[in-house]
């Protein structure tokens, strides 16, 4: 029996590809939306590096390997790009990584997925907007691909100063002719290589880009869903067409048991502050040793979660009765009790902090998070540090403004109110629905050549 949403209908036994990069951003938010699909009657499976092969198999999802393409984790990565941690934050770093991170695997990711195709012959791919082999698997392989925007919307516009800088849009007659200067030299001159090397790839194929990097992953995507509402979003009038927002589109919650997160001391201070710096980032000099410095000792409670990284020294080097630190706490657990929320920027993060009705304060640079700690600080849903190592005097200045200043509480409450008006889970099944409906299941078949 066909699965109905909407008066749309996904047949059982479809087969849908997930895809992705392998980083917990760009996997946990496609979760929830592959255990959707399968809970419906899809076969689903998944490609991404070794290091979610444990997390695919405990969804009971058929997991694929990379083969071809070099397998890069968090634990491996400066064993395979030594070079990068040479490099300066910013334009070098950006450059470095649009280059051999994302572009130069693009090719072993499509012959990868071109051979598993074979064994598991899908009809449709799932991805999210940073993975690479988008083009070739939509254009040559002539299967459609729903990409899932786990970032702010990286397509360029004409309203827009360029992706990556961190600016925010200005709309004078000066600053827009300063945004398109910008846009010019960000591709004609600082990422002109990466483009280069972009070009080189796709010819081989028979491909041409459209734009920039991400340009061409939107422009070649048959549907984009974007995760996050219209408010966090820079107004453009150039939207794509094939853009829909989703809503903010968060981990699918773990499904084993566990007793709810609690401690006595949520109650017993004045303010609770919440403070993470995400899985990626393993140097807690950044952003937690500053925010304890700032606050241990004083009468707001402060928790911590650090992934693993240093959880013992950091107990030992902060032993204060006001201070709570843990390897990990359900987000879920402990954000209802909590009064702001202090990170570097990671979007699935931010959306929760926002979900949560917290103010925030932001300290991010690398990895795109410049552009989701500009958009905190635009849209006035906290502060902006536009730094990633903050002093301890700037961070409790920044925290305590949020505390004391209405207008963050005010606008960040408002901005979760229109993301309680979306459904991604919902929305997800309707637009796969449609798009499949658009054309008979045994033509969509047929047509995958290559």
């Amino acid at each position: 029996m066909s699965f109905s949403i909407q008066n749309q209908h996904i047949e059982p036994g479809t087969k849908i590809l997930f895809a992705c990069m392998a980083a917990d951003g760009h996997f946990n938010p496609l979760t929830s939306l592959s255990l959707q699909l399968q809970a419906m009657g899809c076969e689903i499976g998944w490609y991404v590096g070794s290091a979610f092969a444990e997390k695919v198999e405990a969804m009971g999802i058929r997991y694929f390997p990379q083969k071809k393409a070099v397998d890069v984790t968090a634990e491996n990565l400066e064993e395979i790009y030594p070079e990068r941690n040479k490099l300066k934050s910013g334009i070098p770093k950006l450059r470095f990584d649009l280059e051999h991170f994302f572009i130069r695997r693009g090719p072993d990711f499509y012959a990868d997925i071109k051979e598993l195709h074979q064994e598991f012959p899908f009809e449709l791919m799932v991805t999210e907007v940073s993975f690479t082999a988008i083009p070739f698997v939509q254009q040559k392989m002539n299967i459609p691909v729903v990409t899932i925007g786990i970032i702010p919307i990286a397509e360029t516009s004409k309203d827009l100063p360029p992706m990556g800088l961190g600016m925010t849009p200005s709309n004078s007659i000066l600053g827009r002719l300063k945004q398109a200067a910008l846009r010019w030299i960000t591709e004609q001159v600082l990422l002109r290589k990466p483009m280069l090397v972009l070009d080189e790839l796709m010819a081989v194929e028979g491909l041409k880009r459209d734009g920039n990097l991400f340009d061409t992953a939107y422009r070649t995507s048959t549907l984009v869903l974007q995760s996050g509402t219209p408010g966090f979003e820079y107004p453009r009038t150039d939207m794509n067409p094939n853009l829909r927002f989703i809503g903010a589109l968060l981990p699918a919650p773990s499904r084993k048991k566990q007793k709810p997160w609690s401690s006595e001391k949520l109650l017993q201070f004045n303010k609770v502050i919440l403070c993470t710096q995400g899985t990626a980032e393993a140097d807690v000099e950044k952003l937690i040793v500053p925010t304890l410095e700032a606050f241990a000792g004083t009468d707001h409670l402060v928790i911590v979660t650090t992934s693993g990284n240093q959880t013992e020294s950091l107990r030992q080097r902060f032993p204060q009765r006001n201070v709570i630190i843990e390897d990990f706490i359900p987000f879920a657990d402990v954000m209802p009790y909590c009064d702001a929320y202090v990170t570097n920027g990671g979007y699935g993060g931010t959306l929760l902090g926002i979900q949560h009705k917290l103010p925030l304060v932001v300290a991010g640079v690398n990895e795109g998070k410049n552009e989701i700690c500009a958009r905190v600080g635009y849209f006035k849903l906290g502060i902006n540090l536009k730094t990633e190592k903050p002093k301890p005097a700037q961070l409790k200045k920044a925290v305590e403004a949020v505390l004391n200043n209405d207008t963050y509480r005010q606008n960040v409450v408002q901005l979760s109110k229109e993301f309680g008006q979306y459904n991604p889970q919902e929305l997800f099944v309707q637009y796969v629905a449609e798009l499949l409906q658009q054309q008979p299941r045994k033509r969509r078949v047929m047509e995958a050549v290559y």
